[in-house]
């Protein structure tokens, strides 16, 4: 991913959140996602934190967009690695977060693990 696609797949994918649209967020994942971060442990109650089901994974997001709808993403750095981004954003509550993505053959992200402060 050359840097000018970085930065435009970061600033796409931190509007697409800030919209609150299901389908413009959804438009950034695969359908064979899996995504664990501890806020699906908080909100569903899913020990491990992960969720590997697309439905899941829609439900679980229109939910915390439900509860949180002031929710707004503010990008501090984008970096990327193979066939991966990691995004470093502040969330609700001035979280920090740090958001490992994996892309497909097909650049969509199927693999996603989240990290707060």
């Amino acid at each position: 991913m050359a840097n000018v696609e970085l930065q435009k797949f970061a600033d796409e994918w931190i509007a697409a959140w800030n919209s609150h649209d299901i389908e413009r967020i959804l438009s950034h994942y695969s359908n064979d996602l899996s995504i664990t971060t501890p806020m699906i442990k908080t909100i569903m109650g899913v020990e491990d934190g992960t969720l590997d089901d697309i439905t899941a994974i829609r439900n679980y997001w229109q939910t915390a967009l439900n509860k949180v709808p002031d929710l707004h993403f503010e990008l501090i750095e984008a970096v990327e690695g193979v066939n991966s981004v990691a995004l470093y954003y502040k969330s609700i509550m001035n979280k920090r977060v740090i958001e490992v993505m994996f892309f497909d053959d097909y650049g969509k992200v199927n693999k996603m693990f989240a990290h707060y402060t």
